[in-house]
């Protein structure tokens, strides 16, 4: 293996977004920084298979429904 061409390899903490947190290895800041998760794996619907809500209030999706509302099939 090559001398100072890899980065740091360090342990950091990483708190997730329900406060639990736990101690692992990584090039991410310096050794001994914490990393914060804004989303987990435990909460987030894409890991949990959980109901994604649309939340839109006058964005794409209003828009898109006010345009193609009335298509629809006929017989």
């Amino acid at each position: 293996m090559k001398t100072e061409i890899h980065p740091d390899y360090h342990e950091i903490t990483v708190v997730m977004t329900d406060g639990e947190s736990y101690t692992t290895r990584s090039t991410y800041g310096k050794p001994g920084d914490t990393l914060r998760l804004d989303i987990d794996p435990k909460t987030h619907p894409a890991w949990t298979g959980g109901q994604q809500r649309l939340n839109d209030q006058g964005g794409q999706l209003a828009r898109f429904n006010k345009r193609f509302g009335g298509f629809g099939i006929k017989y």
